[in-house]
């Protein structure tokens, strides 16, 4: 049995006096990647919120390799090993692509391969083409690459990635797929919170469904490619591809 990376148990949490995630529970298995899927307010980016600390929980436990995290500050929570590339990318436009990773970069951890500039060239070999780049310049895919590059500069335990292949282009769509599987080779453990369901349930070994703040739904994912009855209630038309 493999360890868990992430577990979350009957997490309660608020915006203000709206009650946005009702008991929601699930685990990372280490070394896995779990979709987080649900409608647009179904309460997935409240819930990566709450991982991560923007957001403290109300009540249940959030554990990061069966260490307390919850209601810890984000800054805490990110050095104990949680790495996130949020929605939107948010680089930093007026730095090079090379100070972009630079500036987000962590105290190595006692990783084997610890994440540096060279590696995430290696990764992706576009951002070594445009290391001097200012990366406000760059397109939408590179600058996603970029994106991910500076999560992983952290060296997380876990990372998150929030909508990872929104307003891509198809082919760019499928590279980011294609990195999170090479990413989950090397071990990395990955909740992905994904609308594009395609993508989500190729890259991932376990999926959970939110509808309104709760989870409908927690399994492997190759459960859900059948299940067309569950996909179409909780996640809106279903497409056969």
């Amino acid at each position: 049995m493999a360890a868990e990376a992430l577990s979350l148990t009957n997490v309660h949490a608020f915006y203000g006096d709206s009650h946005i995630l009702h008991g929601v529970g699930f685990s990372l298995q280490a070394g896995g990647v779990l979709a987080l899927l649900g409608r647009n307010g179904a309460g997935k980016t409240t819930c990566i919120s709450t991982i991560v600390g923007f957001l403290k929980p109300k009540e249940g436990e959030i554990r990061l390799f069966g260490e307390p995290i919850g209601g810890l500050s984000p800054e805490r929570i990110s050095r104990l090993g949680i790495g996130l590339v949020p929605q939107g990318r948010r680089i930093f436009p007026s730095l090079t692509v090379r100070e972009n990773l630079i500036v987000a970069q962590q105290r190595e951890r006692s990783t084997e391969k610890p994440w540096n500039v060279e590696r995430i060239y290696e990764l992706f070999p576009r951002l070594r083409e445009r290391h001097a780049q200012f990366a406000g310049t760059l397109s939408g895919g590179e600058q996603q690459m970029l994106a991910i590059g500076r999560a992983l500069m952290g060296n997380p335990r876990v990372l998150l990635l929030d909508e990872p292949s929104e307003g891509l282009a198809p082919l760019i769509v499928a590279e980011v797929g294609r990195t999170i599987k090479r990413l989950k080779q090397e071990g990395q453990s990955i909740v992905l919170v994904e609308q594009n369901r395609q993508l989500a349930l190729d890259v991932a070994d376990q999926a959970v469904i939110l509808n309104t703040g709760r989870c409908v739904f927690a399994g492997n994912a190759s459960e859900l490619l059948n299940n067309d009855a569950l996909i179409t209630q909780n996640l809106g038309v279903f497409h056969a591809h």
